[in-house]
């Protein structure tokens, strides 16, 4: 019979990200698997009084994603995994934002005044 993975196990998780859950009340791989990486982040901000880094929300999703599948692809069960995710995932965000705020794209016979025409 399998014993029940340890939060500890999991690939990224040291000594701080196990504070780190303890202060949120996750003490089980079970229990992390039922939690929202970004509720998590957000709540550690709270209790701490502080803005976390970034990276710490990338553990998270690192965390809950083992988790949530033993079997995860090693490639993912790495921090960097997922902050490289949040970075392009921001990146093209901000894109469509920017792309939103100038309008539509307007060509130039389009621009010229029908007096222009």
């Amino acid at each position: 019979m399998a014993t029940a993975r340890q939060l500890a196990e999991l690939i990224s998780i040291g000594p701080a990200m196990l504070r780190d859950f303890d202060m949120l009340g996750i003490h089980s791989v079970a229990q992390l698997s039922k939690q929202e990486p970004r509720k998590m982040y957000e709540r550690l901000n709270r209790k701490t009084g502080q803005r976390q880094d970034p990276c710490v929300l990338d553990t998270f999703c690192a965390a809950v994603a083992q988790a949530r599948n033993p079997r995860l692809p090693a490639n993912q069960c790495q921090w960097w995994y997922w902050s490289r995710k949040r970075k392009s995932t921001a990146h093209k965000e901000r894109e469509a934002t920017t792309r939103d705020a100038r309008g539509p794209r307007v060509s130039q016979r389009d621009r010229q005044s029908p007096a222009e025409g």
